[in-house]
């Protein structure tokens, strides 16, 4: 059996419990070997936003992770210059686990903006599958999307998730704020934001 390996990407600034949840039921329910969490050091679509420094994100997620032996973060886009491509990322991963079902893990959102991409096409063909975190309320994305990038449907999984609305950037606004974070992220992640005084 081959392994399989899903690449669940994110600026993760900061990883809160909605991000494990979303990560832990895409493992179960896409029988996953390995969950590589890739920490995306500057999105190309964030380039006009501030961003933690990659080191403390990195702190972050190594904290929040460290007690699921499923969940490795990947330093695939750390170790390599900018600007970080989806593409590159899963050909990489690829090429580092010759064999392997390479799974990329994506919201209905960017399922949706997925033809808008750089080369989406080849996004599609170079992953075994593609785990998506919420149902499409109707068929008709689908039917949209298989016109554009011609393949997709039959590598959709779904993945049921409960919906959290929980947003790293309202997490970083309660903080800037004064207000209690506690039940939404780990506490070792927590104390690391206190310590370090992030957000403030």
């Amino acid at each position: 059996m081959p392994q399989r390996i899903g690449l669940f990407g994110g600026t993760f600034d900061p990883p809160h419990l909605g991000h494990l949840i979303l990560a832990s039921e895409a493992q179960s329910q896409l029988e996953l070997d390995r969950l590589l969490w890739i920490l995306t050091p500057e999105p190309p679509h964030k380039l006009d936003q501030t961003i933690t420094p990659t080191e403390h994100r990195l702190a972050m997620v190594n904290l929040a992770i460290g007690d699921n032996p499923l969940f490795e973060l990947s330093r695939v886009e750390l170790d390599r210059p900018g600007p970080h491509y989806t593409l590159n990322t899963i050909r990489l991963i690829a090429e580092q686990n010759p064999g392997a079902e390479i799974i990329l893990i994506i919201g209905g959102d960017s399922l949706r903006d997925l033809p808008t991409w750089r080369e989406p096409r080849e996004i599609v063909a170079a992953c075994h599958e593609i785990g998506v975190m919420k149902r499409p309320h109707e068929n008709a994305v689908l039917d949209e999307l298989e016109r554009d990038l011609p393949g997709i449907r039959a590598k959709i999984r779904y993945v049921d998730t409960p919906l959290l609305e929980i947003a790293s950037r309202e997490l970083r606004n309660r903080i800037a704020e004064g207000r209690s974070v506690r039940y939404y992220l780990p506490t070792s992640v927590r104390e690391y934001i206190e310590q370090k005084r992030l957000y403030n």
